[in-house]
Protein backbone atom coordinates (compact mmCIF):
# COMPACT_ATOMS: atom_id res chain seq x y z
CA UNK A 1 0.00 0.00 0.00
CA UNK A 2 1.25 3.44 -0.81
CA UNK A 3 2.38 5.97 1.71
CA UNK A 4 -0.20 8.44 0.38
CA UNK A 5 -3.11 6.08 1.02
CA UNK A 6 -1.83 5.42 4.55
CA UNK A 7 -1.74 9.16 5.22
CA UNK A 8 -5.25 9.64 3.82
CA UNK A 9 -6.60 6.75 5.93
CA UNK A 10 -5.09 8.24 9.06
CA UNK A 11 -6.39 11.71 8.22
CA UNK A 12 -9.92 10.48 7.50
CA UNK A 13 -9.97 8.41 10.72
CA UNK A 14 -8.88 11.42 12.76
CA UNK A 15 -11.29 13.87 11.12
CA UNK A 16 -14.33 11.58 11.19
CA UNK A 17 -13.62 10.87 14.87
CA UNK A 18 -13.63 14.61 15.53
CA UNK A 19 -16.88 15.01 13.59
CA UNK A 20 -18.51 12.35 15.76
CA UNK A 21 -17.11 13.92 18.89
CA UNK A 22 -17.96 17.58 18.24
CA UNK A 23 -20.63 17.82 15.56
CA UNK A 24 -22.90 14.84 16.11
CA UNK A 25 -25.16 15.50 19.08
CA UNK A 26 -26.85 12.08 19.04
CA UNK A 27 -26.51 10.37 22.47
CA UNK A 28 -26.61 6.95 20.79
CA UNK A 29 -23.25 7.78 19.20
CA UNK A 30 -21.54 8.56 22.50
CA UNK A 31 -19.74 5.24 22.96
CA UNK A 32 -18.55 4.81 19.40
CA UNK A 33 -14.99 4.20 18.25
CA UNK A 34 -13.56 4.14 14.75
CA UNK A 35 -11.36 1.06 14.71
CA UNK A 36 -10.21 1.07 11.11
CA UNK A 37 -10.38 3.03 7.88
CA UNK A 38 -9.66 1.45 4.50
CA UNK A 39 -9.35 3.59 1.37
CA UNK A 40 -9.64 2.03 -2.08
CA UNK A 41 -6.58 2.42 -4.35
CA UNK A 42 -8.47 4.85 -6.62
CA UNK A 43 -9.44 6.98 -3.56
CA UNK A 44 -13.14 6.82 -4.49
CA UNK A 45 -14.38 4.66 -1.59
CA UNK A 46 -13.66 4.63 2.12
CA UNK A 47 -14.74 1.79 4.40
CA UNK A 48 -15.00 2.92 8.01
CA UNK A 49 -15.26 0.25 10.70
CA UNK A 50 -16.99 1.17 13.96
CA UNK A 51 -16.89 -0.43 17.36
CA UNK A 52 -19.91 0.17 19.59
CA UNK A 53 -19.51 -0.41 23.32
CA UNK A 54 -23.13 -1.46 23.91
CA UNK A 55 -23.67 -4.55 21.75
CA UNK A 56 -27.45 -4.21 21.93
CA UNK A 57 -27.31 -0.79 20.24
CA UNK A 58 -25.06 -1.73 17.32
CA UNK A 59 -27.78 -1.82 14.68
CA UNK A 60 -29.33 1.43 15.93
CA UNK A 61 -25.96 3.20 15.89
CA UNK A 62 -25.09 1.88 12.42
CA UNK A 63 -28.50 2.98 11.13
CA UNK A 64 -28.05 6.51 12.52
CA UNK A 65 -24.51 6.80 11.21
CA UNK A 66 -25.60 5.68 7.75
CA UNK A 67 -28.44 8.22 7.85
CA UNK A 68 -25.84 10.93 8.59
CA UNK A 69 -23.38 9.88 5.88
CA UNK A 70 -24.10 12.92 3.70
CA UNK A 71 -23.54 15.30 6.60
CA UNK A 72 -20.33 13.52 7.63
CA UNK A 73 -19.01 13.60 4.05
CA UNK A 74 -19.78 17.32 3.75
CA UNK A 75 -18.01 18.06 7.05
CA UNK A 76 -15.07 15.95 5.92
CA UNK A 77 -14.88 17.91 2.65
CA UNK A 78 -14.52 21.14 4.65
CA UNK A 79 -11.77 19.67 6.83
CA UNK A 80 -9.42 17.87 4.43
CA UNK A 81 -7.66 19.04 1.31
CA UNK A 82 -8.07 16.41 -1.36
CA UNK A 83 -9.47 16.83 -4.84
CA UNK A 84 -12.31 14.34 -4.47
CA UNK A 85 -13.96 13.42 -1.17
CA UNK A 86 -14.58 9.67 -1.39
CA UNK A 87 -17.86 7.89 -0.82
CA UNK A 88 -18.16 6.73 2.81
CA UNK A 89 -19.37 3.26 3.79
CA UNK A 90 -19.79 2.35 7.45
CA UNK A 91 -19.57 -1.13 8.93
CA UNK A 92 -19.66 -2.62 12.42
CA UNK A 93 -16.27 -4.04 13.42
CA UNK A 94 -16.95 -7.42 15.01
CA UNK A 95 -13.30 -8.27 15.65
CA UNK A 96 -13.74 -7.99 19.42
CA UNK A 97 -16.63 -10.47 19.27
CA UNK A 98 -14.41 -12.92 17.42
CA UNK A 99 -11.59 -12.50 19.96
CA UNK A 100 -14.04 -12.96 22.84
CA UNK A 101 -15.41 -16.14 21.26
CA UNK A 102 -11.90 -17.59 20.81
CA UNK A 103 -10.95 -16.72 24.40
CA UNK A 104 -14.09 -18.43 25.71
CA UNK A 105 -13.30 -21.55 23.67
CA UNK A 106 -9.74 -21.62 25.05
CA UNK A 107 -11.05 -21.24 28.62
CA UNK A 108 -13.51 -24.08 28.04
CA UNK A 109 -10.73 -26.32 26.75
CA UNK A 110 -8.61 -25.57 29.85
CA UNK A 111 -11.58 -26.25 32.14
CA UNK A 112 -12.26 -29.55 30.36
CA UNK A 113 -8.58 -30.52 30.75
CA UNK A 114 -8.66 -29.76 34.49
CA UNK A 115 -11.84 -31.81 34.92
CA UNK A 116 -10.30 -34.68 32.96
CA UNK A 117 -7.25 -34.71 35.27
CA UNK A 118 -9.41 -34.98 38.40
Amino acid sequence: MSHRIDKIEHLIKEEVSLIFLHKMQDPALSLLTITSVKVSPDLKLVKIYLSVFDKSKRELVLERVKASTGYIRTELAHRIRIRYVPELKFFIDDTTDYVEKIENLIKKIHEDDKQGES
